[in-house]
């Protein structure tokens, strides 16, 4: 996987600012001031690994960016990064398709932490599977392939980002066990994640709407009730 990360920030000072700080953290950068040019640039080029998204922005809104990266089919990890705070708001970028969320004022320190932590988790430099897993995990009508990280039910490809691949690996992998929230965030976002809990949530919320034949109705990704969440064959 390619070390690029786009930014896309209207406040030049704070845009340039990121940038120097990536670029020393041994990042490839490219800079956006405007939401529309990122939707355009994203379709000709599938070399972007992570995407730094600011909400407010003089054309259209962050979180339309992210759903219409997410509309192409890209599965690049995405990072909001935005001045409001409200729970709704972070709701709202979660179910566009985000994977993180950064609020302003921020660390740069801390934002580079949580790039590198998300580029980990999306697979570094390699997708490679290791030799003891193997290369296809199955549950009912589900198929996942480790390799090309694809998703499909009853043959049919479902579009997921690579955070919800990660959470769909981690169910198949533990198939009717009962999986505290604690223990999700630890498995999919690391021991050392800092941000919003409500992130298991929202992509649980997601992941339903994308799977299940009726995500009000749920029969494979299982609510337990003061606790978790289980997968079901």
């Amino acid at each position: 996987m390619n070390k690029k990360v786009l930014i896309l920030e209207d406040e030049e000072n704070i845009r340039k600012f990121v940038v120097i700080n990536l670029k020393r953290a041994g990042y490839e950068t490219v800079e956006f001031d405007h939401g529309e040019p990122v939707v355009e640039y994203i379709k000709d080029h599938d070399d972007v690994a992570i995407a730094i998204l600011d909400v407010m922005l003089p054309d259209i809104m962050g979180f339309e960016v992210c759903r219409r990266i997410r509309g192409l089919g890209s599965r690049m990890g995405i990072i909001m990064l935005t001045a409001m705070g409200q729970e709704a708001d972070r709701v709202n970028g979660f179910m566009t398709g985000a994977d993180d969320y950064v609020v302003k004022p921020f660390s740069v320190a801390e934002l580079v932490a949580r790039v590198d932590a998300l580029y980990r988790r999306l697979g570094g430099d390699t997708l490679q599977v290791p030799a003891a897993d193997p290369e296809v995990l199955t549950s009912g009508d589900f198929s996942l392939n480790l390799r090309s990280r694809e998703l499909s039910k009853k043959g049919k490809k479902i579009e997921i980002t690579q955070v919800e691949f990660l959470i769909i690996k981690t169910f198949l992998k533990n198939v009717g066990k009962a999986m505290s929230r604690e223990e999700l965030m630890k498995l999919v976002w690391g021991e050392n994640y800092q941000g919003d809990p409500k992130i298991v949530d929202v992509n649980m919320r997601r992941l339903r709407v994308k799977i299940e034949d009726d995500a009000a109705q749920p029969r494979h990704i299982m609510t337990i009730w003061g606790y978790g969440y289980k997968w079901e064959g």
